[in-house]
């Protein structure tokens, strides 16, 4: 087998990988290993296509399946929208596009795209529609949109720095949720307050073996030093069900009702140890790491976490470091956890509802499968009784209260979970805008 041969085998079963997972984000990821086999594979022939000379004038890109690097090699200004045939909102190039600005517009799966070459186009990406041979009417009432997008985003950079406060005085916190090292510079340009939500999952997912605790130590230092002094949530290895680790298959009927995310942590405590070690030991000196428990179903499951992670922060302070006890809190994202929130509150610092996976156990609905995906619904009033419940059995017990999800990120329910009583909203870092992207 040649170089070639070799590259699109470990490619393509990298790719098999990440097409397995339900996480709608990590499955994109797909995407951008493919299109780093293609560029390996175009150098290796010495065959590297020039993208960038064939755009002299501002076009918009329409593409069987557009990807990151090819928005990297043509200039930006140049770029005046997306379309995908492949792809989804979660895609990497779809993420770039809302961090630019670039109207886009992905999964245009029945798009002619080989016959619109010079053809004029309006790209509607909050709708996801496209028009071809738009009338001079048309064009003229998505001018006057554009217009009014641009005097909105002035406005909302005077309002970037501003505290995040209603006009009672009313304080709410917004935090982004993130596992790529870099999201942080412009986690930090949108204004984020802190990290809600690191999963650690992801630099576990990229490697071919478990990260040592030397390496984690790197990874999550990155994250603590970007975001000091504000708090950084780091979630501890939450694997199993939509998330799998190739060098630790787990293979089940029901991954989603089986062995995941702490149940697989506190069966393998090397890992476990090793993790929060690295967590305690990248704090040194900064003080702002907080450690997040995922799919917590009883309170046993707590207390053994909490004794080993006083464990592990004696040895780390043994060892010379400088370092504070952190903060320790549970993810509610299990029907079983609403009603024992208020056992759960009286052992930890902080709760954080997980609003995508407790829709999904408390509908019995995979948000995923696209025949039962209108039943999915996080303004179900089942889902809103239950977050109600949550803040109502907790208001007298001292903890921090946030949501971590889509709901946190939607406009309507931001003002749902504030009147509700929650305290920190962290979200997507897409979210921060609510911008010119969105799925045909």
């Amino acid at each position: 087998m040649g170089f070639q041969g070799a590259l699109r085998q470990v490619i393509q079963a990298h790719i098999s990988q990440f097409n397995r997972m339900d996480d709608p984000y990590l499955r994109e990821r797909a995407s951008d290993l493919r299109d780093l086999g293609r560029r390996i594979l175009s150098h290796l022939q010495e065959k590297a296509p020039n993208i960038a000379e064939r755009f002299s004038e501002p076009s918009i890109i329409v593409g069987e399946e557009l990807t990151a690097s090819m928005l990297g090699e043509i200039p930006i200004d140049k770029i005046k929208g997306l379309v995908s045939v492949m792809g989804s909102g979660n895609s990497h190039v779809a993420i770039l596009a809302r961090a630019m600005g670039i109207p886009t517009v992905m999964g245009a799966l029945d798009l002619p795209y080989a016959q619109l070459d010079k053809v004029n186009l309006i790209v509607d990406g909050y709708l996801g529609k496209i028009f071809t041979y738009p009338s001079e009417a048309l064009i003229e009432n998505y001018q006057q949109i554009v217009d009014e997008e641009r005097l909105l985003e002035e406005e909302y950079e005077t309002l970037r720095d501003l505290p995040c406060e209603t006009l009672d005085n009313h304080r709410l916190s917004l935090f982004v949720n993130t596992g790529l090292s870099a999201d942080i510079a412009r986690s930090l340009d949108r204004g984020a307050e802190g990290i809600g939500l690191y999963r650690t999952e992801v630099p576990f997912m990229v490697r071919d073996r478990f990260p040592t605790e030397a390496e984690q130590v790197v990874i999550y230092r990155q994250q603590l030093e970007g975001f000091a002094p504000a708090p950084v949530t780091v979630r501890t290895l939450d694997i199993g069900g939509d998330k799998a680790l190739p060098y630790f298959p787990i293979n089940e009927a029901n991954p989603f009702l089986g062995w995941r995310g702490i149940r697989v942590t506190l069966d393998h405590l090397e890992i476990f140890m090793a993790q929060i070690r690295a967590m305690i030991k990248a704090s040194a000196g900064l003080h702002n790491l907080k450690i997040m428990l995922p799919m917590i179903s009883n309170v046993a499951e707590v207390e053994e976490a909490l004794a080993l992670i006083r464990r592990g922060y004696a040895e780390v302070k043994e060892e010379g470091y400088d370092v504070k006890m952190p903060q320790v809190g549970v993810m509610i994202e299990i029907p079983a956890a609403v009603y024992q929130v208020k056992e759960l509150a009286e052992l930890v610092d902080f709760l954080s509802v997980g609003s995508n996976d407790l829709t999904q156990y408390l509908l019995a609905v995979d948000r995923n499968n696209p025949r039962v995906a209108d039943l999915y619904n996080s303004f179900h009033p089942s889902v809103l009784r239950a977050l109600y419940s949550i803040v109502d059995q907790v208001k007298d017990e001292g903890v921090g209260l946030s949501v971590c999800g889509e709901m946190a990120g939607d406009p309507m329910g931001a003002i749902l979970l504030m009147a509700m009583g929650y305290d920190v909203l962290s979200m997507k870092l897409d979210e921060f805008t609510k911008s010119e992207s969105g799925d045909s």
